[in-house]
């Protein structure tokens, strides 16, 4: 499945996207968990800086 989604982001001509992974840290017992998202390439600094 993973190779098909990758496929299907490299149109020509298309926007480029973007698969994110951002660390979240939870308040109540301090583990981590992951966010991910695939937006397109100019999103990426903000959904990073919040």
């Amino acid at each position: 499945m993973a190779k098909k989604v990758v496929a299907t982001l490299k149109k020509a001509g298309g926007v480029k996207f973007a698969k994110v992974i951002k660390p979240v840290k939870s308040a109540k017992s301090g583990s981590y968990t992951f966010k991910e998202e695939i937006m397109p390439e100019d999103q990426v600094k903000d959904f990073l800086a919040k």
